[in-house]
């Protein structure tokens, strides 16, 4: 009995062994993808990847929708007899609302001291204007970023010095200082314009890209130095084909990874630094910011903490949620990773 049960405990030995199927199994599923849907799948399987889309979406809606959602709430920006909401005495704390008092339908997130404007307003449109600066400045800051990697990588010689010499002069001036230093300009010149609003949204986003474009085209310019030696730039170069095409139909759908981890790690720090200059005063100063709130709201962190903390978790929220994103879309993109 004992010879006729050993073999089965053998195969079954043997059975359990290893196989080699999961390999193949794998290559199958990924068969005919392309990278970036091998890409998409691993992010949709990242439950950290997901919550951190549906944070930024819900940012982005927020940031799109500002209107809408302040008339849904019957809140606006606008001040109405601010001595009925506020204790003149008491050194001009809210007399309603969030959390010194209850909770007021009217202002759900509670009204500012001082000048009684509703929070949740100041709160919505502080995110519109910190996505719409930061947004736009990763554009820009990327495009040019892009194209002056694809134009050093691929000409080399004196294009590659020029523009490396161009990169390490920006590298060097400090960034937070050269802020500190136009701002004062741009208010003397145009403080008495009827769109200073706009011209101080727009000298942001300039010092913002003008100072955010080196890291991109530094990246960039290192994968097209390692692609142009590669057999397809070679036989582009072969048949004649002119450098426009080969830098924008051969080399730039290959940067495809690079590019896109760049731009998602670029976004949070715009956004951080929008509101840290708006907290400085070198921002946005004459519209809304959460920079802005921050700065006003610093004073009553004792009385008054909601009024501080709203913003803050705005701000810490959209930046986490940006840099978890980022973290994410580049271990996805990341072949040599086992997500």
């Amino acid at each position: 009995m004992s010879a006729q049960t050993a073999g089965p405990e053998t195969l079954g030995h043997l059975s359990d062994e290893p196989s080699n199927e999961g390999p193949e199994k794998k290559a199958k599923g990924i068969t005919g993808k392309s990278p970036m849907r091998i890409a998409m799948g691993r992010l949709v399987r990242d439950k950290i990847a997901v919550v951190c889309a549906a944070v930024t979406f819900f940012f982005v809606i927020v940031a799109v929708f500002a209107g809408p959602i302040c008339a849904l709430f019957n809140v606006s920006t606008e001040t109405v007899l601010p001595s009925q909401f506020l204790d003149t005495l008491g050194g001009g704390l809210p007399l309603k609302g969030p959390p010194l008092h209850g909770f007021d339908p009217d202002h759900p997130f509670g009204i500012a001291p001082q000048s009684a404007t509703d929070n949740l307003a100041y709160w919505v449109y502080g995110a519109r204007t910190s996505l719409e600066i930061s947004a736009t400045a990763t554009l820009f800051s990327s495009v040019f970023g892009i194209l002056m990697g694809l134009v050093a990588g691929y000409m080399g010689g004196i294009v590659d010095k020029t523009i490396s010499f161009v990169i390490d002069f920006f590298l060097t001036i400090p960034f937070l200082l050269a802020a500190l230093v136009i701002a004062p300009i741009i208010n003397q010149r145009f403080n008495a314009s009827d769109n200073y609003p706009r011209i101080q949204f727009w000298a942001l986003i300039v010092v913002l890209a003008g100072f955010g474009w080196m890291g991109v085209a530094r990246l960039i310019r290192g994968e097209v130095l390692s692609l142009r030696e590669r057999e397809f730039v070679q036989a582009a170069r072969v048949i004649g084909m002119p450098t426009s095409r080969i830098l924008m139909k051969e080399l730039l759908p290959n940067l495809t990874a690079p590019i896109v981890v760049s731009v998602s790690l670029a976004l949070p720090a715009f956004v951080a630094a929008e509101a840290g200059f708006a907290f400085l005063g070198i921002g946005v100063t004459s519209g809304i910011s959460w920079g802005q709130t921050i700065n006003k709201a610093t004073p009553f962190f004792e009385s008054y903490p909601l009024y501080l903390w709203e913003p803050m978790i705005g701000i810490v929220a959209l930046v986490l949620a940006l840099n978890l994103l980022g973290d994410a879309v580049r271990d996805a993109l990341d072949p040599k990773t086992r997500r």
